[in-house]
């Protein structure tokens, strides 16, 4: 036998795993490296995070990636070039991590690498009769095998299309796995670059799980303020948005969109929400003169109000239900403030309050995909509802 092969068999035989999972979103913020201890698989799956931390990208590393990111026309030799440049990027962070944590690489298991999106094009962004679903991350999963001497799993999306899914979000799977509990329905809600949720009915039918995109959290307020005020990556403390008053105009125009009228599940990116399709609604609502804080506040009630009304739909019949949420959003207290005021009928938290810090949540998920991945059965994960097929995500890589 192959002592990759042996050695991945010993891997899924042990009582507990060492996995580190790394999260790179949309928001191009940074690496987040979580460590985890995970033992067993399916609802057996137990999960202590060990170590958390998110790496801050420098500039030169933006800039690079913001050239090929989000753009219909790039160069297939920089491409080329940053498929291999973030995978070492990546596993250079990840040695470091182990070296400041004190940590041998060889005592870890396996490292679960989302790597970095640079473009999504659902169908129904597309809308090419003869092209289907497709996606695509870089960062290649060998240079960070190799350069680490850890097996690597990556590329989880790429399973999840050839099933019949979008590609996104996948986070439904360990939400489901970690976070479900009988009698209690939940909204798992994640405002990253794109907002996306899972619903967790208390009756714990798979059949009833869902998990959807639900379009722009900070994506189009984190551009804005960098074109606005080079230097400044967010709104910090909502500070700006504060200060402004909501164009009812513009926020009508921002929300006339098809996409808002596709059934659930759907999946979208920066793709289409970008500056672009910023610019087009300002020139249609009349709003050119409108000021920058007027402008933030707008795109905050913009995220705050698409977050709801799509949630609403799923919960409106409902007499309670909590809503944990995580992601970068957390931190614009104008925008969870107005998420609150709108959903009376749902308790907010923040996954803090179910032991998982939600800055890490979508990197400790990566590494559950590759513990089921190894060790699950797919089987758990229901019958394909809801565009949730049953199958085990990830390319395998080895050191060696």
């Amino acid at each position: 036998m192959n002592k990759n092969i042996s050695r991945l068999v010993n891997i899924a035989q042990k009582e507990t795993r060492l996995i580190i999972g790394l999260m790179s979103g949309t928001s191009l913020d940074g690496l987040d490296i979580a460590l985890c201890e995970i033992s067993g698989s399916g609802f057996y799956t137990k999960l202590s995070v060990q170590k958390f931390i998110t790496i801050k990208y420098d500039e030169e590393f933006k800039k690079e990636i913001r050239e090929i990111f989000s753009r219909v026309n790039i160069s297939l030799q920089k491409l080329c070039l940053l498929n291999e440049w973030i995978g070492l990027k990546h596993a250079s962070l990840v040695n470091e991590c182990l070296q400041k944590w004190d940590i041998k690489n060889n005592s870890i298991d396996l490292i679960a690498s989302h790597g970095q999106t640079i473009y999504h094009s659902p169908k129904s962004h597309h809308q090419q009769e003869k092209f289907g679903n497709a996606t695509l991350q870089i960062g290649d999963g060998d240079h960070i095998a190799v350069t680490t001497g850890i097996i690597t799993i990556s590329d989880f999306r790429q399973k999840n299309i050839a099933a019949g899914a979008e590609g996104a979000p996948l986070v439904v799977y360990g939400d489901q796995l970690l976070f479900s509990k009988k009698g209690e329905d939940r909204i798992l809600l994640n405002i990253g670059g794109i907002a996306n949720f899972t619903y967790l009915p208390g009756s714990l039918i798979s059949e009833e799980i869902l998990c959807t995109d639900v379009g722009p959290g900070n994506t189009l307020m984190d551009a804005y303020m960098q074109q606005q005020f080079p230097g400044k990556h967010y709104d910090e403390g909502s500070a700006i948005a504060k200060k402004g008053t909501v164009h009812t105009g513009l926020l009508k125009t921002l929300k006339d969109n098809p996409f808002f009228s596709l059934d659930f599940p759907r999946t979208t990116g920066p793709e289409l929400f970008d500056l672009q399709y910023l610019q087009k609604a300002i020139e249609k609502s009349g709003a050119a003169a409108l000021s920058v804080e007027d402008t933030m506040r707008t795109l905050n009630k913009f995220s705050a109000d698409i977050i709801v009304e799509a949630i609403l739909k799923v919960v409106e019949k409902k007499a309670s239900v909590q809503l944990y949420c995580s992601g970068g959003g957390i931190h614009n207290p104008l925008l969870i403030g107005q998420i609150k005021d709108q959903l009376p009928n749902c308790t907010l938290h923040t996954t803090e309050s179910l032991g998982m810090n939600p800055d890490a949540k979508e990197a400790v998920l990566f590494a559950v995909l590759a513990n089921e991945c190894i060790c699950g059965d797919p089987g758990v994960f229901g019958n394909g509802t809801n565009k949730i097929p049953a199958v085990s995500m990830g390319k395998i890589s080895f050191p060696g």
